[in-house]
């Protein structure tokens, strides 16, 4: 990019209807922007995805653009985050630990269950979690016992992402306030 191929004359060349200036600009911000979307989205192909999605709006709405609000660079990087924001809200993520990646760490819910089991009755910990309703224990269990993360845990108990992250939260807590 020269120094008349700013970002901003580029975004005013695409509303002009220049492809070149599109592929210019692509070729310059693209790897900034799928860092910021990947930091979001922690997948480079929803990351990819969410600048692919910039670069078309763009492409729409560069007349929309004024300079005298803000820089190019500002506008891009705000379209990218509020993608990333989007497919995140939309549940994008909700299931990103695939299939193969599951059954490879196997059936880490009968784990969950067995090393519960495995803990004395006398045991204050075991009396704490014997008081919690049974989602949020066994998530607690994966995360802590059998080391899932909150998405392995989500995939392998068939719900969202969020409910296990709120589950898991609210089973610490409680768990604190029963030890103390």
């Amino acid at each position: 990019m020269t120094v008349l191929e700013t970002p901003e004359a580029l975004i005013l060349d695409i509303a002009r209807g220049n492809r070149h200036a599109l592929a210019r600009l692509f070729e310059a911000e693209a790897g900034r922007l799928l860092a910021i979307a990947q930091r979001l989205l922690r997948r480079r192909d929803l990351a990819e995805e969410a600048v692919q999605e910039t670069f078309l709006s763009v492409w729409r709405t560069a007349t929309g653009f004024d300079p005298q609000r803000g820089t190019a660079r500002g506008w891009l990087t705000v379209m990218v985050r509020n993608r990333a924001l989007n497919m995140l809200r939309d549940g994008a993520r909700i299931d990103y630990e695939d299939g193969e990646k599951l059954a490879e760490l196997g059936d880490r819910a009968s784990d969950a269950r067995d090393a519960f089991e495995a803990l004395s009755i006398k045991d204050a910990i075991r009396h704490c979690l014997s008081s919690l309703d049974a989602p949020k224990r066994e998530a607690i269990l994966l995360c802590y016992v059998t080391g899932l993360n909150h998405g392995e845990a989500a995939a392998t108990m068939n719900v969202p992402l969020g409910t296990v992250k709120s589950w898991v939260r609210r089973g610490v807590s409680a768990l604190q306030e029963c030890l103390s």
